[in-house]
């Protein structure tokens, strides 16, 4: 994911947690923010020591960020949003993340349902 898809400075991200729409499940957290003036989505990322080690919390970003790149056809491109990580997600499998992920978007009526 190239850098200008993500929200990196710890501002960025205070400004998305205080300016905030959130929705949870089991295993993430989502805060997204409208940015009209933006030319596509940014994500940042949260994983705490309590997920795992360092390799694992790398293990864990790795997946959410594979997961929003096989997703961004379907996300909408003004947006700011954040993931948080729960501990639950820790060795869990790519697949499993993705549902995941995808679910916590559908509950904040982000994710453009496709019709098949």
């Amino acid at each position: 994911m190239r850098k200008t898809f993500r929200i990196k400075k710890p501002a960025e991200f205070q400004i998305v947690f205080n300016k905030h729409q959130s929705v949870a499940n089991k295993y993430f957290i989502l805060y997204q923010l409208q940015k009209p003036e933006q030319k596509h989505f940014r994500l940042g990322l949260s994983v705490s020591k309590k997920v795992g080690k360092a390799h694992d919390r790398v293990w864990v970003k790795r997946r959410i960020r594979q997961s929003i790149l096989e997703l961004k056809p379907q996300l909408p491109q003004e947006l700011d949003l954040l993931i948080i990580a729960r501990p639950a997600v820790a060795k869990k499998s790519q697949k499993f993340i993705k549902e995941q992920i995808t679910h916590v978007l559908k509950l904040a009526n982000i994710l453009k349902v496709e019709d098949r």
